[in-house]
């Protein structure tokens, strides 16, 4: 499903769509086309994407074809989605105690969407942490 959305294709582009825009939040998903965890979530994208075109933008960024962003994000996982607006990276507390981006696909359109809305609204607000609407640190159990 990746296909279907827009790729970014250099450092020049993630910065300049980071930069220039003003009243949307830009969600970036870092990874492969071909990971699976990455296609899972290209789809869960794929089908917001025009529920949320009003107050967010969504991109998709190949982590080996732009190198540039993998130190100074940390982007180690083999799918991350980040969260910027106007400029500034949105950090949003999941439970998980890493608050800089999601590590993980997420399958649930209207979970993806509440989150990205969250954001929004945070980020209208001025703030650079929102909660999110649900808690993921139980996610896992061990």
């Amino acid at each position: 499903m990746s296909y279907m959305l827009t790729h970014l294709h250099n450092g020049w582009q993630v910065d300049q769509a980071i930069l220039c825009e003003e009243d949307r939040v830009v969600v970036i998903r870092f990874g492969h086309d071909w990971d699976p965890t990455c296609m899972k979530m290209d789809e869960t994208l794929l089908k917001i994407a025009p529920l949320v075109k009003n107050f967010a933008v969504i991109y998709l960024v190949d982590t080996t074809e732009v190198p540039d962003f993998n130190v100074m994000y940390e982007l180690y996982d083999p799918c991350t989605i980040m969260f910027f607006f106007r400029n500034k990276h949105m950090m949003i507390d999941l439970g998980t105690g890493n608050n800089n981006k999601i590590t993980w696909a997420i399958q649930s359109k209207q979970e993806m969407i509440d989150i990205i809305e969250t954001i929004y609204r945070g980020a209208r607000k001025g703030r650079g942490l929102v909660v999110a609407p649900k808690d993921y640190s139980t996610k896992y159990k061990y």
